[in-house]
């Protein structure tokens, strides 16, 4: 079949929003020091109130608010020392009216009392008397019992990434096992005569070493994916659908680095359309355009183009988000970013989208531009920015949003 036949171009919006395989990744109990960035497959709920009894979160003296009314540096409150908390102990004291209890951060909060003072606001004047030179109200200077998570309460939703304070907290309600997705295994998948392994040490005259794949790979794993080398195939129409095959018996993804001529792209939309429905071959994207996106089997597959530069910024583009969705998370974690004013005019065409790669200094982004074999101009490259759909360039000194590269 002819690449005319498959040509069917989507637009970025439309590939972001109508590409999603339903295809999710099994689940899989990890325990915490393995469970970042992780993605979990459900909810996970708190057995008991946190912290679990009412805590001090100053040093300072537990007290009825109301008999901190009034109090000034001029005319302070006068209150009696009834004793002291101990850390990791219940409180063997309570707060009469008129009286006060010492406490450390993180102490429980004595009976009687509805307040902390910081140590700040107070003085001992002799022994046995605090005084007291700034009111509270009921609830300063401590947390409730429940008021972390109540029991019950959600501790981590599901269908989003593990963060370090998830972990905290986790660990704070017990929890040291969570259940997740596995990591979604993207074998990756090279094609042309000329693509030989990195390891080749002496090329012959036409030949290149296989640059993509490792980026891939790198990619992969940011995604919280796992890459599956699955080599490097000849532009043969059976060997590819053989490869293919192969590599769909045991992906969650299969990504395909499709050689840079139009016969290469050919043959990698024959060898899928035997196996599968192609969803596009075609996304208005500079650079990428000749980006193929299927299902084959339920296993959704990427064909992208033989350059390395546009190979990899499709996949950040529409592969990465995919990886994510693959975990079960339907809404993948922001990349960091900065607004910078742009150096230069860039142009443009409208309905499709440019790729531009930046530097970043002082506030400006300067484009870099060069041709989409060189995987140097990436290297170089701060970040990027989009021009979008609709706009016919940007102009020099507006302000840009740059998604910076980690």
């Amino acid at each position: 079949m002819s690449g005319r036949e498959f040509f069917t171009t989507r637009t970025v919006s439309e590939v972001l929003a109508g590409f999603r395989p339903a295809r999710r990744t099994a689940a899989e109990v990890v325990t915490l020091d393995t469970a970042l960035r992780r993605v979990p497959t459900g909810g996970v709920t708190a057995r008991a109130a946190l912290p679990g009894f009412p805590r001090s979160t100053v040093d300072g003296y537990a007290v009825r608010a109301a008999d901190t009314y009034g109090a000034s540096e001029g005319l302070p409150s006068y209150l009696d020392l009834a004793g002291t908390v101990r850390m990791g102990r219940a409180p063997d004291v309570a707060v009469p009216p008129g009286g006060c209890v010492a406490m450390p951060t993180g102490g429980v909060l004595p009976a009687g009392a509805d307040a902390v003072v910081m140590v700040e606001y107070t003085a001992e004047t002799m022994p046995g008397t605090v005084e007291v030179t700034r009111p509270v109200a009921p609830g300063a200077g401590l947390v409730r019992a429940d008021e972390d998570v109540a029991a019950g309460g959600d501790l981590v939703p599901g269908g989003r990434p593990l963060r370090a304070p998830d972990l905290g907290l986790l660990a704070a309600a017990g929890v040291v096992e969570v259940a997740v997705h596995t990591r979604p295994r993207v074998a990756i998948l090279s094609t042309g005569d000329e693509v030989v392994p990195p390891c080749t040490r002496d090329l012959a005259p036409g030949q290149v070493r296989d640059a993509t794949a490792s980026a891939l790979a790198g990619l992969v794993r940011d995604a919280g994916g796992e890459p599956v080398p699955a080599g490097i195939v000849p532009d043969d129409p059976g060997a590819l659908t053989a490869a293919l095959k192969e590599a769909l018996r045991d992906a969650d993804l299969v990504v395909v680095s499709a050689g840079s001529s139009v016969g290469a792209r050919d043959e990698t939309a024959g060898a899928v359309a035997a196996l599968g429905e192609i969803w596009c071959h075609g996304i208005a994207l500079r650079p990428g355009k000749p980006t193929l996106l299927a299902e084959c089997g339920g296993v959704p597959v990427i064909g992208l183009p033989g350059n390395p530069l546009s190979a990899l910024v499709v996949f950040r583009l529409v592969g990465v988000p995919l990886v994510w969705r693959l975990a079960g998370c339907e809404r993948p974690p922001p990349e960091p970013s900065t607004r910078a004013r742009l150096s230069r005019d860039i142009p443009s065409l409208t309905g499709r989208v440019d790729v531009v790669q930046v530097t970043v200094a002082d506030g400006t982004a300067t484009p870099i531009f060069g041709p989409s074999a060189l995987l140097s101009v990436l290297t170089r490259a701060d970040g990027c920015l989009v021009v979008p759909e609709p706009a016919t360039g940007l102009d020099a000194g507006s302000e840009v949003d740059v998604m910076l590269y980690r």
